[in-house]
C-alpha cells in the first residue's frame, strides 16, 4: 500500500506573513497586493499567533464605520482560534478539516508552535488533482484516490 501524502509533501513554503504590531490597513494592502485571501500572524521567533484573513478585514470594516477603527494594529483583529496543522498531517484529515470548517487555509507548523508552512484548500485540490487521472479506455487503469489509503486497491469496489 502506497504511504498517505501529509501536509508537508504538499504545503507552501515561501509565505507572506504578518506580525501582531502591523498595521491593520498596511495588513489588508499586503493581501490585496499578494492576491491572498489571509496569512498567518508571526511573533518574532516565528511562532503561529492567529491568521488574518479577508473575514478578519470585513470586522475591521465595521468596526471603522461604528467605532472609528479602535486600534491601528492588526492583532486586535486577528483570528487567535485558526486551526493549525502539523507537517504530519495525513491529506485526508486536512480536506476533513477544510470541508467541516470554513478555514481556507491551514498554517502547517513544527513543534505545536513554529511555522513551517501553510495549505489552503486551493493546494489540496491541486494536490489531489494530480493523483486523479481518469480515462475512458476501458482497458486502462483508474488510479483512484482513497486518501490515507483508508482501503487496498485490490479491494476497491470499483473495477
Amino acid at each position: 500500500m502506497n504511504k498517505p501524502m501529509l501536509a508537508k509533501d504538499i504545503m507552501v513554503t515561501k509565505l507572506v506573513t504578518l506580525t501582531p504590531d502591523m498595521d491593520v490597513l498596511e495588513a489588508i494592502g499586503l493581501l490585496l497586493s499578494h492576491r491572498i485571501s489571509g496569512a498567518p500572524v508571526v511573533d518574532a521567533e516565528n511562532r503561529v499567533l492567529g491568521v488574518f484573513s479577508e473575514r478578519c478585514c470585513m470586522e475591521v470594516l465595521i468596526k471603522a464605520s461604528y467605532e472609528q477603527l479602535p486600534s491601528s494594529q492588526i492583532f486586535p483583529f486577528v483570528d487567535t482560534e485558526a486551526r493549525v496543522i502539523t507537517e504530519d498531517t495525513d491529506l485526508l484529515t486536512i480536506a476533513q478539516i477544510f470541508l467541516s470548517t470554513s478555514a481556507r487555509r491551514l498554517p502547517v507548523v513544527r513543534d505545536d508552535r513554529y511555522l513551517v508552512g501553510q495549505i489552503s484548500r486551493r493546494d489540496l485540490l491541486q494536490a489531489e488533482n494530480k493523483n486523479l487521472r481518469f480515462e475512458s479506455n476501458e482497458s486502462a487503469e483508474i488510479n483512484l484516490l482513497y486518501l490515507s489509503g483508508i482501503i487496498e486497491r485490490a479491494e476497491s469496489p470499483i473495477s
